[in-house]
């Protein structure tokens, strides 16, 4: 697709938004910015004034004009200007497709409802410790446009793709791509499961037998669409050996490909901690090890990486207590990982934004460990009743977000932890979920 001399929309101006725009200016595009909010409401990070400014203005006529849409990750595409858009014809791709379309470098992807971010970090460092030039980008943190013109010939472009992202591809290509699982989230977004996980599946679609699709054989949900692509497909299982893919056996990772067994490392060598991390552990092995990376290279960084920012982040520990950073917890499954992963007493903090996601089950897969539990937030009614509905009445629920922490203070026993795991987005409060994290940091901090 070539932008030069063509008028694109880039809709929504958080940093992805900026991110493109700057791109496009680059290619010699007219970039038109439009957010819903006005200018003086964003800060456009000095976007040059060659751009048309139609932030807070009327969409559909700013569309009609427009040659091209470029969509920022958090826009529906079931809006009337975007729908008409589509029937007039005009091209309408989201961020991640304007960045594979102006890089150089091999793109290995990660998506996944949980575990996506610690996969894409750890995959990033596997290439990175066999000395090849690394980008990792996406819904990790950086836009995939902010370093697209960077890439060259060669390189690896470990990105963390989210289904917002991938809704509205049209050539995006991975060489190798991993499905770590899909459960229920973004249901205010996506409305049905059946479109949610078929957005996923995006990520494969532009695949050929010449690339890499791993997948996750432990969920059902994932491993009945292997039959359904076109590029190598590959497994991976804690559970179960597996014909082609990572697999564990008698506490140790294998990796099989063409025939051929590869001894990889000792499971209890693995630095992350919970099955969960296994998990992602085995993804990412399989994506390097496809793409040619060794197993020393592997084993090497599955026993030195030590994780991500607010995910299972050990914080602080204050009067005995431990206090966990688990912000990225933002659906009811990646927070049962996270209870899991607790072998001590532990007070969890729960609430935010209400992404229409049910807590019914979460609350069923409460372990021992789980002795208290502190509420905030839009979803602190519909916590309650889920909780109510379980019979788990050790509750207290705070009216902002640093009561919670001191709530949570209280209730924690010696010896025990508090872990912040919301099960929710952070969008009630805070601006993501990484401001919510270092927010919860600093209060403990200063406890």
């Amino acid at each position: 697709m070539n932008f030069q001399n063509k008028r694109v929309m880039v809709v929504g101006m958080a940093r992805s938004g900026i991110s493109s725009a700057r791109l496009l200016l680059k290619t010699g595009a007219f970039v038109m910015l439009y957010d819903k909010r006005t200018s003086d409401e964003v800060e456009l990070g000095g976007l040059p004034e060659q751009c048309e400014d139609w932030m807070g203005k009327d969409p559909m006529e700013c569309m009609e004009s427009a040659d091209i849409l470029v969509l920022s990750p958090g826009v529906p595409t079931r809006l009337d200007f975007i729908r008409k858009a589509y029937e007039l014809k005009k091209p309408v791709i989201s961020e991640i497709e304007l960045g594979f379309l102006c890089a150089e470098g091999e793109f290995v992807c990660i998506s996944g409802t949980n575990g996506k971010t610690t996969t894409t970090a750890l995959t990033g460092e596997i290439f990175k410790n066999a000395g090849r030039n690394t980008y990792v980008l996406g819904n990790i943190g950086i836009p995939i446009t902010e370093k697209a013109l960077e890439t060259k010939k060669g390189d690896i472009i470990v990105a963390e793709v989210a289904a917002l992202q991938l809704e509205t591809i049209e050539t995006f290509r991975p060489r190798a791509a991993a499905l770590l699982n899909v459960t229920e989230d973004h249901m205010d977004r996506f409305l049905t499961m059946e479109y949610y996980k078929a957005c996923k599946m995006r990520m494969f679609e532009n695949q050929t037998e010449e690339d890499f699709a791993v997948l996750n054989a432990d969920s059902e949900t994932v491993a009945e669409e292997a039959e359904n692509l076109r590029a190598n497909v590959l497994m991976f299982s804690r559970m179960k050996p597996v014909e082609r893919g990572a697999y564990v056996k008698n506490g140790e990772m294998w990796f099989r490909n063409e025939g051929r067994e590869t001894y990889v490392c000792n499971t209890d060598d693995i630095v992350i901690p919970g099955a969960h991390n296994l998990e992602n552990a085995l993804a990412a092995a399989c994506l390097a090890m496809a793409m040619g990376i060794s197993a020393e290279t592997v084993e090497y960084t599955l026993k030195t990486f030590a994780g991500v920012e607010h995910r299972i982040e050990f914080v602080k520990t204050v009067d005995g207590v431990s206090y966990i950073n688990d912000s990225k917890g933002t659906n009811p499954d990646a927070t049962i990982k996270a209870i899991e992963a607790m072998t001590k007493p532990t007070v969890l903090i729960l609430g935010g934004f209400d992404k229409h996601s049910e807590f019914d089950s979460m609350f069923q897969a409460f372990t021992d460990n789980i002795t208290h539990v502190v509420l905030l937030g839009e979803t602190k009614g519909k916590l309650r009743a889920a909780a109510d509905k379980a019979g788990f009445t050790a509750v207290s629920e705070a009216e902002s977000f640093e009561e919670a922490v001191l709530l949570a203070q209280k209730a924690a026993k010696r010896g025990g932890n508090v872990l912040l795991s919301p099960a929710c987005a952070s969008w009630d409060m805070f601006d993501n979920f990484e401001q919510r994290g270092d927010v919860f940091k600093e209060i403990v901090n200063r406890l």
